[in-house]
């Protein structure tokens, strides 16, 4: 995270610049190879591209469209504030279907109060809904059920994905699967956004959700992030589904519990407080809980 000055912000821009371009780069190629990525390393890379580049283009521009509203809802938020922020660090990863892990942005909460922390953390998940919705909405109106390939990725959709292929497909036959060869740019996108706001709201930690809870609760908000540890590892065991371990390890080192504000007597006032209560149904509604795993496990 930046180290900015109240009085006199000074953000890199240099580094969030390049990791924002190697980020095109990395989605651009991803969708390019229609999300297998790691199966054209080595082949012609000029005939898959002159090939494919209108849809590394459109997945592109949907998916960092739909990761820079988000990270525009936290940052704008910190501009209004006036709490040190940094600009959005994306993060390029050309080996995965999606072509990126997200972005981060770094942000003082140091200073504000439990208010402004609210606002901070509950901004960047909404404004990434009100793109990704209307993505989805696209992208599983152009669903194709072909059937899956041998050996492909089969993704577990979280509950939203689930219903809204029920109501907008029904003739899909599995709402709560999907495999890499059925998906388009648009419902990638729309998956890609419904996990990163799914698991940024889980209610652990610095993550937007353990904002929100702490926003609510103070330091009550333990009880809901320890909670949620549990229910993990009973969760890991029971389903023998182990795809969440590595982050479910950062969360343990980094540890559950959220920071003081620098004032948690500050009231949220009731429109906050509904607002807060409903969006902790959000990981309810968007987090994948069995994750992405070859098919036929």
């Amino acid at each position: 995270m930046d180290e900015l000055s109240q009085s006199e912000p000074r953000r890199r821009v240099a580094l969030p610049m390049v990791l924002f371009l190697a980020t095109c780069a990395s989605t651009f190629w991803t969708g390019a190879t229609s999300w297998h990525p790691i199966a054209h390393w080595g082949q012609s890379y000029r005939s898959i591209i002159v090939d494919n580049w209108r849809l590394g283009l459109l997945y592109m521009g949907v998916v960092l469209g739909i990761l820079l509203m988000h990270e525009m809802g936290h940052f704008l938020m910190t501009l209004l504030h006036r709490i040190p922020a940094s600009l959005p660090y994306f993060i390029p990863l050309p080996i995965v279907p999606f072509g990126t892990l997200g972005a981060v942005i770094g942000m003082d909460g140091a200073h504000a109060n439990r208010r402004k922390l609210f606002d901070m953390g509950v901004a960047g998940p909404l404004a990434g809904l009100a793109v990704t919705v209307p993505v989805l909405w696209i992208g599983i109106r152009t669903l194709k059920p072909v059937p899956p390939v041998p050996g492909e990725l089969c993704f577990h959709n979280p509950l939203l994905i689930e219903y809204m292929i029920a109501w907008l497909r029904p003739d899909y036959p599995t709402p709560s699967l999907l495999f890499l060869n059925q998906f388009n740019a648009f419902l990638m996108a729309g998956w890609v956004g419904v996990l990163v706001t799914g698991l940024n709201m889980l209610p652990v930690s610095q993550f937007d959700g353990g904002h929100v809870a702490y926003a609510l609760l103070g330091k009550r908000s333990y009880v809901l992030a320890r909670g949620l540890i549990v229910a993990a590892i009973v969760g890991m065991v029971v389903w023998d589904s182990y795809f969440w371990i590595l982050m479910f390890l950062l969360v343990v080192l980094l540890g559950p519990d959220h920071p003081p504000t620098a004032d948690d007597r500050t009231r949220l006032g009731w429109p906050r407080v509904l607002i807060g209560w409903a969006s902790l149904l959000i990981p309810i509604l968007c987090f994948p809980l069995l994750g992405i795993e070859p098919a036929g496990r």
